[in-house]
């Protein structure tokens, strides 16, 4: 049983938690922020590929709790009119359907399970320097306490200090071409059923909205501009991010226009960055996961189900390899290539303002899921170890 320290308790880091304590393993995760609700206003979706992450960590029921699931997409063209409808992956089996659900809410939900197994977890322990020795490393926080461990594993993000104090210094998010806005509004019913997610290709700007079983209407918009000001928004409250944003909608006869001009709830805007392909993952007796190591940008909307395949894999790799060195040679062999294709797929989205392809197998934008990925995720089958040629 190795003792491993889990810097940050975000989506990447309480799954891999649980991951590693499900492989025997003994983790402890250290959160910067006082409490669990970061972007509480933020929405996302799971897509079937982290719905089956989750499954085998045994964290299905805690998430299905929340949110509501998606199970078809709806393509709209500039006009309004449908031009493609589909199921999306997974839509036939509860377990696997895609889920809509907020970013805080998702983490409370990981964090509680976590807790609930005997995980360890301290709120406001924020990490500023790593000891990495030859038989064991040290985190040291700013309230000045430390905890010492067999590895540390850097989840805490795009801004991650775990890179920056130790694997990649000199590795640096980069704007990926596009602002992107998120709200909800429960006043306005968007046209559509509820479980499907429709996206809208609009002149200038690409859209997507899905209706809860409360009447609520989750949306995003992704706009091609220049990035934030330094200084921050001309006017950061919801009245002036709609201002922004609905005159570019306007220009198309959708609804996007009418669901974002109804909200009376919070509205935010981010930039779409990524980390550079090639970024360095671990150094020593430290690995980054999540967005820490692979951030893409969102319009693949895959960030959060990446980060839940890294953790059922790098459990299985501790798991199933005979030491720690040959275990995280082996997690990143199986990791980077689809982490750096999802980096790359959701880069050239956000530069052209495409919107994704028809197949909704792989809507919005995500991977398809294949029998080898499958395999890779299934708890039960012993992870692959390196090809001869690369040993």
């Amino acid at each position: 049983m190795a003792r491993i320290l889990v810097i940050g308790g975000g989506i990447a880091g309480t799954a891999a938690a649980l991951g590693l304590r499900k492989a025997g393993h003994d983790a402890a995760v250290f959160e910067a922020h006082p409490d669990t609700a970061e972007d509480i206003g933020a929405f996302l979706t799971l897509a079937a590929n982290g719905m089956r992450a989750l499954a085998q960590i045994d964290a299905t029921d805690a998430v299905t709790a929340i949110g509501f699931p998606l199970t078809s997409l709806r393509l709209l063209d500039d006009r309004g009119g449908e031009v493609a409808r589909a199921p999306l992956a997974g839509a036939d089996d509860p377990a696997l359907r895609y889920r809509c659900l907020r970013r805080g809410e998702l983490n409370a939900a990981l964090q509680a399970e976590a807790v609930r197994r005997g995980t360890p977890l301290r709120h406001g322990a924020r990490l500023v320097a790593v000891d990495d020795g030859a038989d064991a490393v040290t985190a040291r926080f700013s309230d000045g306490t430390s905890a010492t461990a067999d590895l540390l594993i850097g989840a805490d993000g795009l801004n991650s200090a775990v890179r920056r104090l130790v694997v990649a210094p000199a590795a640096r998010p980069r704007y990926a071409g596009q602002r992107v806005y998120y709200g909800y509004t429960d006043t306005a019913p968007a046209p559509g059923e509820t479980g499907a997610i429709t996206m809208v290709r609009g002149s200038a700007a690409a859209f997507g909205y899905a209706v809860s079983p409360a009447g609520e209407t989750y949306w995003f918009a992704r706009v091609a501009a220049g990035p934030r000001p330094a200084g921050g928004e001309p006017d950061p409250t919801p009245a002036g991010l709609r201002g922004e944003l609905l005159p570019l909608l306007r220009e198309d006869a959708t609804p996007a226009g009418d669901i974002v001009a109804a909200g009376d709830g919070s509205v935010m805007a981010t930039d779409a960055t990524e980390l550079p392909l090639g970024t360095p993952w671990q150094a020593g007796r430290v690995l980054l996961v999540g967005d820490a190591a692979h951030a893409a940008s969102p319009a693949t909307g895959q960030g959060a189900s990446m980060a839940l395949e890294d953790a059922v894999v790098l459990a299985k790799a501790l798991r199933d390899l005979p030491d720690q060195r040959t275990a995280l040679t082996v997690y990143e062999h199986h990791r980077r290539p689809r982490a750096e294709h999802n980096i790359t797929v959701s880069g050239a989205i956000s530069r052209g303002a495409r919107t994704p392809a028809r197949d909704a197998s792989a809507a919005p934008g995500a991977p398809r899921e294949d029998d080898a990925l499958n395999r890779l995720l299934d708890w039960d089958t012993p992870l692959p170890g390196l090809p001869r040629t690369e040993r």
